[in-house]
């Protein structure tokens, strides 16, 4: 395990490093309505597999730019966000971040996600605690909504009919704020490092959760999926919160009728 968090947390410094360098320079297209890939996405994650897979070959490797079918997965599993906050890398707002993390079938092992604006790396290994750089993390102890500070993520090609809307409409007047910042990984970092007290999503892909997830929950936080049940990696429809009381009031704003 200490081989598998040291790995990781080079991974996503190093991919963070490249996102870092190709600021100002590179290229950007549409992979769909409003969802953009740079020349730096590409590079990080070309990076980051090098890295990895020369460290553990038999490993696999699931990344954003390159994704793969859940069918046949092998036992140990890389599941890369070589830049997760693209909106804001491209328009040159200093939040955005590398996400890493390995699975053993559907149990998450180590996870880190690197903010190279920031220099900093949150990092979770199982059973062994949360950390930024190197200090151990704890999530908040509020309990109450009504002074939460919490964030959101919504899909891109968001629509104005979508459940999504209406849950932000709920949520809003019953929380102390509500932000929508553009990096679901940073999400679930601030949550796992008492800054953000909620979190949820549910249009996301393994690789914007993974790291994040085990970030939270070895913090002492609770995340599961938006119905209430254990969190699945390969699923990643999720409510996340500092503590089960507030998790409990927060998915019941969400999810009322």
């Amino acid at each position: 395990m200490q081989e598998f968090a040291e790995t990781c947390e080079k991974a996503a410094r190093v991919g963070g490093a490249v996102l870092h360098a190709w600021r100002g320079r590179f290229a950007t297209r549409e992979k769909g309505p409003s969802d953009l890939v740079t020349d730096a996405d590409l590079d990080s994650q070309r990076t980051i597999a090098a890295l990895l897979l020369s460290a553990f070959p038999d490993h696999q490797f699931i990344g954003e730019e390159a994704e793969v079918s859940e069918e046949g997965l092998r036992e140990f599993c890389w599941i890369v966000d070589p830049l997760d906050g693209t909106t804001n890398y491209v328009h040159g707002i200093p939040h955005y971040s590398t996400s890493v993390a390995l699975v053993r079938h559907k149990k998450l092992l180590v996870g880190s996600i690197y903010d190279p604006c920031r220099d900093e790396c949150f990092t979770a290994v199982a059973g062994a605690g949360a950390y930024l750089n190197g200090r151990p993390l704890n999530s908040s102890k509020v309990k109450d909504l009504r002074n939460a500070l919490v964030s959101a993520s919504f899909p891109a090609n968001s629509v104005e009919a979508m459940p999504r809307i209406d849950e932000f409409l709920r949520v809003l007047p019953a929380c102390q704020s509500l932000q929508r910042t553009g990096s679901a990984a940073l999400n679930l970092a601030y949550v796992a490092a008492g800054r953000y007290d909620a979190y949820w999503a549910s249009d996301l892909k393994p690789w914007d959760a993974a790291a994040g997830a085990l970030l939270v929950q070895e913090a002492g936080g609770v995340i599961t999926d938006d119905a209430g049940n254990s969190f699945d990696v390969w699923r990643p429809k999720l409510i996340a919160a500092a503590n089960a009381e507030l998790h409990t009031e927060f998915h019941n704003v969400i999810r009322s009728l």
